[in-house]
């Protein structure tokens, strides 16, 4: 056994505490499923780094291919949740958008692990759960999406079609986030103001004043 395992086993919480053990489960995958690939994760491995044998971890998903979809399901929610705000809020069609663009980069940021296997998934993950997922509950969140965008085609603010506009916000947004997941060694600016300047340099060439 090596010094992590047996610490990670040391501090083994005690039963009962259920959705603190799932969410750790899920939180240990995440990091695993990246570092190693989803091929190359076992339940072993997930069990090990949260101090669980693979009988207990069992307990709470049945295999791994389940404990992919929570995260992506996990994931598509809490971007749903975000847009589902924007939408509710008083303001203006832009500024509502400008609120889903700015959580979604946000969501991005904060949770690279979690971003990469919902959206740089390799072909072994989109058929294990992320596919599915990213189907189901990616086709409403982007639909949520859309639907500002649409706003915005009625008002007239639009230089293009309202899907050609909304897919290209969406590849702004993934483009920024996922080059500074992929490449953390470039000497990038701070996050915040790349991302910033992205978004404004969009909506200045998208929308019409």
């Amino acid at each position: 056994m090596n010094a992590t395992t047996a610490s990670a086993k040391s501090a083994r919480k005690p039963k009962g505490e259920g959705h603190e053990r799932r969410a750790e489960i899920l939180a240990a995958a995440e990091r695993i499923f990246v570092e190693h690939g989803y091929e190359g994760a076992t339940i072993r491995k997930i069990a090990d780094e949260v101090g669980l044998s693979s009988t207990a971890l069992y307990m709470h998903f049945s295999e791994k291919g389940e404990i992919l979809q929570e995260i992506c399901r996990q994931a598509f929610e809490s971007l749903l949740e975000a847009n589902r705000s924007a939408i509710a809020e008083a303001g203006s069609p832009e500024q509502r958008m400008r609120k889903m663009m700015r959580a979604y980069i946000d969501f991005g940021f904060a949770n690279p692990n979690a971003y990469r296997l919902v959206y740089m998934t390799r072909p072994a993950e989109l058929r294990e759960g992320a596919q599915s997922a990213a189907r189901e509950m990616g086709a409403e969140l982007f639909a949520t999406f859309q639907q500002v965008v649409e706003e915005l085609e009625t008002a007239g603010r639009l230089n293009s079609d309202a899907k050609t506009t909304a897919q290209a916000f969406w590849a702004g947004g993934h483009g920024v986030i996922s080059l500074i997941i992929a490449k953390p060694y470039f000497d990038w600016v701070d996050h915040d103001q790349l991302a910033t300047t992205m978004l404004e340099g969009l909506f200045a060439g998208l929308l019409k004043p």
